[in-house]
């Protein structure tokens, strides 16, 4: 297999947007994103609160989409979209994370996927997981069908993946809110859907912002951490690959990362990989993936001590507790006590001072 490019850059709150466009280009992006189909913005929402590190942000949107104008891809083309998850709100999350003004400078409407119409779809290709973990079919969103899509994940750890990023990206579009019971199969679920997402989208491509990084607990219990970086790829799996690497983790340890790159969805062997830009050799954020208290129970309840009683707590009636135990952890307890603390120290940042500005 040839060698796949990623594009990573060194970056600053001064410099942001314009190095984006610098960014896309140094990785070819009108390659894989044509100009005569419509373009995808998946955004990335993990939590509807703002949290530096967690979701998509503001200067990833604008500089992407101010690259994308500025290359005279037309507007009407142009979709921003992200779904909700059982404890996630798009509407709420998308002002939040203050994604709305920029679209609303750019003249872009944010779509929510719970406002379009969700089909079950027969692929041709076979998949590892999804079709047991969803045996009465798999609904995706009908808009999605034919189209470019570009991912915006940023660097960060994952209590169930190790790393997230433009794969993982993918799983917040492709399936419903009940996708949470795919994380008992994470590895080879994100497998599937880079299976999906070759034969559905005309084009895929990421841009993923390291600019703050997230280390620890992730998705969203973090430690944010300056990383000053900025990657672009158009293979999904190659830019998660050295997205891991700078974290500090070997890649083809990492078995969603492995098992696509055995399965020549994308190239996951940093070997193999063409870097465009900065000499990331030295490179190691020394990031350590933790467990949330949440994702610890989740775990223990699929996999742990508690399994016995996996049916009855999360594939019944009663699995509304989930996400209300979920919300309480997160929101009412550790967001408002340690999450409040990083948020500040942030603040004080170049980074946190180019957020304010939004």
């Amino acid at each position: 297999m040839t060698k796949s490019k990623v594009a990573v850059l060194k970056t600053s709150p001064q410099t942001v947007i314009d190095d984006y466009k610098v960014l896309m280009h140094l990785a070819d992006y009108k390659k894989f994103i044509s100009k005569d189909k419509e373009i995808l913005i998946k955004l990335n929402l993990s939590w509807t609160k703002y949290f530096p590190s967690c979701s998509t942000q503001p200067w990833q949107l604008e500089g992407v989409i101010k690259t994308l104008f500025e290359d005279k891809f037309e507007k009407e083309k142009i979709i921003p979209i992200e779904n909700k998850t059982v404890v996630t709100n798009p509407i709420k999350g998308a002002k939040n994370n203050k994604w709305l003004p920029i679209l609303e400078k750019y003249g872009l409407k944010f779509i929510p996927l719970t406002q379009v119409e969700w089909i079950k779809y027969e692929f041709k290709s076979k998949l590892l997981k999804l079709h047991e973990i969803f045996p009465d079919g798999i609904e995706i969103p009908k808009m999605l069908i034919g189209k470019n899509i570009i991912h915006l994940p940023t660097v960060k750890t994952h209590g169930h993946s190790i790393t997230t990023g433009a794969i993982k990206n993918s799983f917040g579009g492709l399936l419903k809110e009940i996708r949470h019971y795919a994380h008992k199969y994470i590895h080879e679920v994100l497998v599937d859907l880079m299976i999906i997402q070759k034969e559905l989208h005309s084009g895929v491509f990421a841009v993923m912002d390291g600019t703050v990084c997230g280390d620890g607990a992730g998705p969203r219990t973090m430690e944010p951490k300056i990383g000053n970086i900025i990657l672009a790829s158009g293979d999904s799996v190659a830019i998660d690959a050295i997205s891991a690497k700078i974290m500090g983790f070997d890649p083809m340890e990492i078995p969603y990362i492995r098992m696509c790159h055995e399965m020549g969805l994308g190239i996951g062997d940093p070997k193999e990989i063409e870097i465009i830009g900065e000499d990331i050799s030295d490179l190691n954020f020394h990031f350590k993936v933790k467990k949330s208290v949440v994702i610890w129970g989740d775990q223990m309840i699929r996999k742990g001590f508690l399994k016995p009683f996996e049916k009855i707590l999360l594939h019944s009636p009663m699995v509304v507790w989930a996400p209300f135990a979920s919300n309480i952890y997160h929101d009412l307890l550790w967001y408002p006590t340690i999450g409040r603390k990083r948020i500040k120290q942030f603040l004080r940042t170049e980074w946190g001072k180019l957020w304010l500005s939004y």
